[in-house]
């Protein structure tokens, strides 16, 4: 079922197109504007240099008559010296008096601070705006010379600059957006087929997603989900056989149960239901070993990415975990001693999981690993040094088993010869032995005992230095 999207949210393209345009808009728009300036810059120095030109031609042609200063220059040859197609240009030249020698008086403009100066500035000339230059000339007398011309040219370049300028560079950015989305579109359909893929998958499908990868990310992100459906797949997995375990392995304790509590209420005589009652206690007992063991075989298969270890004083738990089993072993009639606890040993592993796996393979000693009759059964517990290793072996004199038993004995489900004659176990203890040792890195063994007959189970952990 397709998940409704969040609305008001822009895609990743489009984040994507405006994180890569936005800057270089920007870059372009800085660029643009220094590339106007310096442009319009260098055509008035150009303007403004023909502009001088105008103004030393007719300060050459200033001569000193015996009247005075007076400007040589026909009316024909000042339309040549000042000629402009596009632009209007007026003149006046003054003597040092402030006197018209020639021009528009009534042009007026800033004058130089210095003899000898050049000075462009801006003024208005019958209501026109002009560009005037100021020369003041010494020789033959003291002189100044003041051309000033219009601006539509200057306001026309700068418009054209513009123009041609800011279009051609907007037109480009636009073609780069729609290239940057079409681009980036194709790369993003990988990850809207993977999208796509996921939300039409069945709730119960884990098998793993296809992955069309254009990019490394895109095969990560894919690797990445293809590796929790498979985490999520161990889980159902281990789920479907815990529910199939519980239901397989409680159908035959509960059964007696009710054929034991079904007999003992046919029975009139109040001893026949005392033994009933205590039969079903112990039945209740097995079942609720079973159960335990059950939980904990699932919790190990559920911890296998996430069990923590660290340094463990083995000597300490064993010792520990052998006085809570004393009372069961002399109630049993088996001798229970232990070797090895002289000395400090520490590994690398888990309490509990090493309390798990002591527990069991002590329950299954005490259950199976009994001594024929007449003979008295002993079990033993043994911490061994293997140079950077630590062995921990529960040793018992009892029946033994061969190759083959051993190595169906750690299977889930698979009991020993003797459990169904003696009605006890669930097939459970020692593949739950092995799933905990194999969570902590460490090794699990199923030997003859030595010396004699009986069976030897032991664990090799990684040791660590004493502290």
């Amino acid at each position: 079922m397709n998940q409704p999207q969040p609305q008001g949210q822009p895609s990743l393209r489009a984040r994507l197109v405006r994180h890569v345009l936005l800057p270089l808009a920007l870059t372009w728009l800085l660029g643009t504007a220094v590339t106007v300036a310096v442009a319009y810059h260098f055509a008035q120095k150009a303007f403004d240099r023909a502009l001088l030109d105008d103004a030393y031609a007719l300060a050459s042609r200033v001569r000193a008559l015996p009247q005075g200063l007076a400007l040589e220059l026909s009316s024909r040859e000042m339309s040549t010296v000042l000629f402009d197609q596009s632009e209007s240009i007026y003149f006046v030249v003054r003597r040092a008096d402030g006197s018209v020698m020639a021009g528009h008086p009534g042009l007026h403009a800033p004058m130089p601070r210095s003899p000898a100066a050049i000075l462009f500035s801006e003024t208005v000339y019958e209501g026109q705006p002009l560009r005037t230059v100021t020369v003041v000339q010494d020789e033959p007398h003291n002189f100044t010379v003041m051309v000033g011309q219009t601006t539509r040219s200057r306001r026309t370049l700068l418009s054209d600059v513009l123009t041609y300028s800011v279009v051609p560079q907007i037109a480009l950015l636009l073609l780069l957006a729609a290239s940057l989305r079409r681009i980036i579109g194709q790369e993003l359909r990988p990850l809207n087929a993977l999208q796509r893929s996921v939300e039409q998958r069945d709730a119960l499908d884990l098998t793993p997603v296809p992955v069309s990868a254009s990019s490394r990310d895109i095969e990560h992100l894919g690797t990445a989900i293809n590796a929790l459906l498979v985490r999520v797949s161990q889980s159902m997995q281990a789920q479907r056989e815990f529910s199939g375990n519980v239901a397989h392995e409680l159908r035959t304790p509960l059964a007696g149960i009710r054929a034991l509590a079904e007999y003992g209420l046919t029975q009139p005589d109040p001893a026949a239901w005392r033994e009933q009652l205590q039969r079903i206690a112990a039945s209740e007992a097995r079942a609720s070993r079973l159960v335990d063991q059950l939980l904990a075989l699932a919790l190990a298969e559920e911890a296998d990415a996430g069990v923590q270890t660290g340094p463990v004083a083995l000597d300490e738990l064993v010792r520990d975990t052998v006085l809570r089993y004393l009372p069961r072993a002399d109630a049993a009639g088996v001798d229970l001693g232990v070797q090895g606890l002289d000395q400090p040993v520490q590994v690398a592993g888990n309490v509990a999981l090493i309390e798990g796996i002591l527990g069991n393979l002590l329950d299954n000693a005490l259950r199976y690993g009994r001594a024929p009759a007449g003979q008295a059964s002993a079990l033993t517990v043994e911490l061994a040094r293997e140079g950077d290793r630590v062995r921990l072996s529960v040793i018992d004199n009892g029946p033994g088993l061969t190759v083959q038993q051993r190595q169906h004995l750690t299977q889930r489900g698979v009991r020993g010869p003797h459990a169904e004659r003696l009605g006890q176990g669930a097939g459970l203890g020692l593949a739950i032995v092995a799933k905990f040792a194999l969570l902590m890195q460490a090794q699990f063994e199923l030997v003859d005992a030595p010396g004699g007959p009986g069976l030897c189970a032991s664990v090799l952990f990684q040791a660590r230095p004493a502290a």
